[in-house]
């Protein structure tokens, strides 16, 4: 099968990756304890969950399989999700919060103490002035009034900025000290170590009691801010609208799937539910998430 379009033609000018999902051998799903997966255009199509990708979340958690969801936006977007999807977390704000359900009520952890989130929220406040002074066009999220831990502007969702706007905030951004990614949609800066990467150890841990195994987790995602989970976990697939961002990769994912946004998620769940049930393995309710969690 061709890879889509917009996608290197011939794996090896990718090293060996962006191969079709069809490609992944079974063997290394069956092994998987859960995924950890983007939310914007990887689960999402214009900002709302596609069905099949609402449908592929609950048969991953009737298989007893976690999904963690590990996104850019910000923490008050994000409640309303926790709830109505079948996750075991989300991690928002690129690893600043995270948010879970125990017995059934909201959860919130941080990863600084109210005081540092005081101190750095002015710190980027006065960012996000220099941004919108030096910037052209530059707007802040629409989602910015939810946001605890960074700041957020629009390229892509409601507000456009071409490719040299885009590097001139990020500019403006670590020139401030914050770490700055793009995402499929947004501009995000914030203060502090934490990332996806950092979010995704956390969650796993916080809600198994075990350190994260990378061989036992799968992540799917489908922009640049995507690109440390690419680099550091062996089993990644990026959703076929990666296509977009692909010369701008440092890091490619192994796998790609023929279909965009959430029927891509939903390819994904289905190799993964197909592998278990031929590995003979089924599973009874999720052993993840019952630590206070989801």
């Amino acid at each position: 099968m061709p890879p889509p379009a917009g996608l290197p033609a011939n794996p090896a000018a990718a090293e060996g990756r962006l191969r079709p999902l069809s490609e992944l051998p079974a063997q290394r799903l069956a092994p998987l304890r859960g995924l950890l997966t983007d939310i914007d255009d990887t689960l999402t199509r214009d900002g709302a969950i596609e069905p099949e990708a609402l449908a592929a979340l609950h048969a991953l958690r009737a298989a007893g399989l976690a999904v963690i969801a590990i996104t850019g936006r910000p923490t008050q977007w994000s409640e309303p999700f926790v709830h109505a999807w079948p996750v075991a977390a989300i991690v928002a704000e690129n690893g600043g919060v995270m948010l879970r359900l125990a017995h059934g009520r909201l959860q919130l952890d941080y990863t600084t103490d109210d005081a540092t989130r005081e101190a750095n929220a002015q710190r980027m406040a006065a960012c996000a002035a220099a941004v919108q002074a030096e910037v052209s066009g530059a707007a802040l999220a629409r989602d910015s009034a939810g946001r605890l831990t960074d700041i957020a502007f629009d390229h892509s969702e409601f507000n456009q900025l071409d490719e040299a706007r885009i590097a001139q905030v990020v500019a403006v951004m670590r020139r401030h000290g914050l770490t700055a990614t793009v995402s499929s949609i947004h501009v995000n800066g914030w203060i502090g170590g934490h990332s996806k990467w950092t979010g995704a150890h956390w969650a796993v841990q916080a809600l198994t009691g075990e350190p994260l195994q990378p061989d036992r987790w799968l992540y799917v995602g489908d922009s640049t801010n995507d690109q440390e989970m690419f680099e550091r976990l062996p089993l990644t697939v990026a959703v076929a609208n990666i296509a977009r961002f692909v010369p701008q990769l440092r890091a490619l994912p192994g796998y790609v799937t023929s279909a965009e946004r959430g029927r891509g998620f939903a390819e994904v769940a289905k190799a993964v539910l197909a592998a278990k049930v031929a590995e003979g393995r089924p599973r009874g309710p999720s052993e993840v998430g019952n630590r206070g969690g989801a």
